[in-house]
């Protein structure tokens, strides 16, 4: 399966980037950061309405190259001008063509919400997030256990990094409830095959309490898609293929009906 795959990419690059930098002197250094006392990405998608997290993405396992040019800052500020609340940045390179360096070059380009779009497998990646200018995270409730789930949550909160956990069923959003997750992210894209189904946020949207923020993710196309996800109580979208490809974020968005 690809996540298999992404997980055991995403390990090796962590073991050969602690050998350049130890977990001990990548703590140094955000200690010598702000401290963060706030979570706008969270305050961003409760927000009346709904919120659109626009994806910075130049690749990916299911769609292969999206974008031969990616000039990431610009189509960043592009996001903001069209009024997303939060934007997404690849930073996973094997296989979505990311770079850690989008990170910190989006973060002086917009003032919006940055997530570090990656596979979270180690705290040593967390910390990283807080020094590259994420303001959240995503952890994926399939790859990790309910002790790392929790303690990984706890040092997101630590650090003043809000936490996107994805689930893909019903039993993984009980778990991310359990962990105390306070975003909470449904992949409509099954990993197994690719094959998407926007049911699968709606249906799972009634698993979640209201004070809990719900982001559906993947296969979101169409006005029509939009609607049945409004319908749902859905708090925020994810989208990256469909705003990627437009030549017009903000008419797009406007198609869109966000």
């Amino acid at each position: 399966m690809i996540l298999d795959q992404l997980v055991t990419a995403t390990k090796k690059r962590i073991e050969r980037q602690q050998q350049q930098v130890t977990l001990a002197q990548l703590k140094a250094q955000v200690a010598q950061l702000p401290t963060r006392t706030t979570f706008p990405f969270e305050t961003q998608l409760g927000q009346p309405g709904l919120a659109v997290i626009g994806e910075l993405k130049k690749a990916s396992p299911s769609k292969g190259l999206i974008a031969t040019d990616f000039p990431y800052q610009q189509i960043a500020c592009d996001y903001e001008q069209a009024g997303v609340a939060a934007i997404s940045v690849l930073t996973e390179p094997d296989y979505f063509q990311g770079n850690d360096q989008f990170l910190p070059q989006v973060a002086k380009t917009v003032k919006l919400p940055l997530l570090r779009k990656d596979f979270t497998v180690a705290p040593y990646m967390i910390y990283q997030a807080r020094l590259l200018g994420a303001s959240a995270i995503l952890l994926i409730v399939a790859i990790l256990t309910d002790q790392e789930l929790r303690a990984d949550l706890a040092l997101a909160d630590q650090l003043g990094l809000s936490a996107l956990v994805e689930a893909h069923d019903a039993q993984e959003i009980k778990r991310a409830l359990a962990a105390g997750a306070r975003v909470i992210g449904v992949n409509n894209r099954n990993l197994k095959d690719f094959s998407v189904d926007l049911e699968n946020s709606i249906q799972l949207r009634q698993q979640v309490p209201a004070d809990v923020l719900f982001v559906a993710e993947s296969g979101i196309k169409t006005a029509a898609d939009i609607a049945r996800l409004k319908a749902a109580g859905i708090d925020a979208v994810l989208i990256g293929e469909t705003l990627m490809r437009a030549t017009d974020k903000a008419v797009q968005l406007q198609e869109l009906g966000v």
